[in-house]
């Protein structure tokens, strides 16, 4: 299920939703990302999240059909927001439900890791100094890249 919004979210609610009735479910893994009040060295006063709708919601969908194509999922939520956000509130909710563990935790940072690098959001920061639109980090690039490897050939035999 994807769902972009500007309201927050209760994450209890929608980990409840997730897997209610599926006795399937074995595990369930659930990133949460937070506004920072820190960018680097500077304090940040808000965020600033927009987004092309039609086209984001899309793009969603495609990396999450991935994750399914990828790992044996009971279910999967991408919740993302937009507008402008202050330090401590939520912009991103990502869960996974599988029968197993593994399979849950690997499909998350999976679904982390493309939302990233993939999906057309573009963040404002408000400092001191100014407004500055975020720009991608390498880091971000490298982390997502290992999941273009074959199926069964992530983490340690690419490190072979």
């Amino acid at each position: 299920m994807i769902r972009v919004q500007q309201d927050d979210f209760d994450v209890g609610a929608e980990i409840a939703a997730l897997s209610a009735g599926n006795h399937a479910v074995g595990g369930v893994a659930v990133f949460i990302g937070v506004v920072r009040d820190l960018a680097g060295a500077a304090a940040i006063g808000a965020m600033t999240l927009e987004h092309y709708p039609g086209m984001t919601e899309s793009m969603l969908e495609r990396i999450e059909a991935e994750a399914k194509d990828r790992w044996p999922l009971e279910a999967s939520l991408i919740i993302h927001r937009y507008g402008r956000l202050e330090p401590g509130e939520r912009i991103v909710l990502v869960a996974t439900a599988s029968a197993h563990r593994q399979a849950a935790f690997e499909a998350c940072e999976f679904l982390v890791d493309w939302l990233k690098t993939k999906a057309p959001f573009w963040k404002l920061e408000e400092s001191a100094a100014g407004a500055k639109w975020v720009e991608a980090r390498v880091s971000d690039d490298q982390a997502a890249a290992r999941w273009h490897a074959p199926s069964g050939a992530r983490d340690s035999d690419a490190a072979e």
